[in-house]
C-alpha cells in the first residue's frame, strides 16, 4: 500500500467485533490457563502438546509436524517438550529412517496426567465457551476461524 492510499478504516460493528474478539480470546485463553495450571499445575501449551500426542496411534508425532499443529516455533517447541521432558511426560526419539528426525512421544506418565486433567479442561471449555454459543454460532465461529487459519498458516 502507499502511503498516499487511505487505510480502510473499520467502522463501529467492525471495530466492535475485532475488539471483543481480541478481548474474548486473550480472557478465554487466560481462564483456561490459570484452570489448568491451578489444578494440574500444566501451563495450557504443554496441554495441548500432550492433547496432540495422544491423538496419535502410537503417541508420537515428529517435533516439525508437532510444532506446525501447535503454532509454535520449532526453538519454542523445543523448549516446552524439554519441560515436558523434566516432569516425565514426554520423551524425544530419533527417528530410525532417516536419524535427522526426532519424534516428541507421549509417556504412559503423560498420559495419566492428560486423564487427569481432560475432564476439567473440557468443563471449562464448555462453560467458558461451548455452551455460551448456539448450534449455529458454533458453526459460524468454527468455519470463520478455519478460514483464518486457512489463510495464515504457512
Amino acid at each position: 500500500m502507499s502511503t498516499s492510499e487511505e487505510p480502510r478504516w473499520l467502522d463501529a460493528e467492525e471495530w466492535r467485533a475485532w475488539r471483543n474478539f481480541i478481548a474474548g480470546q486473550a480472557l478465554l485463553l487466560g481462564r483456561l490457563g490459570r484452570e489448568l495450571s491451578d489444578g494440574h499445575d500444566l501451563a495450557f501449551a504443554d496441554y495441548e502438546i500432550l492433547v496432540r500426542l495422544s491423538e496419535k496411534a502410537d503417541h508420537r508425532q515428529r517435533m516439525t509436524s508437532l510444532a506446525e499443529e501447535v503454532v509454535a516455533s520449532k526453538s519454542r517447541l523445543s523448549h516446552q517438550v524439554a519441560r515436558l521432558e523434566g516432569q516425565g511426560l514426554v520423551r524425544r526419539e530419533v527417528c530410525d529412517s532417516d536419524g535427522r528426525g526426532v519424534f516428541a512421544v507421549l509417556t504412559p506418565e503423560g498420559y495419566a496426567r492428560l486423564q487427569k486433567a481432560a475432564p476439567d479442561h473440557l468443563r471449562g471449555v464448555r462453560e467458558h465457551f461451548v455452551d455460551l454459543l448456539d448450534e449455529d454460532e458454533r458453526r459460524v465461529m468454527g468455519d470463520v476461524m478455519e478460514r483464518i487459519v486457512a489463510k495464515l498458516r504457512p
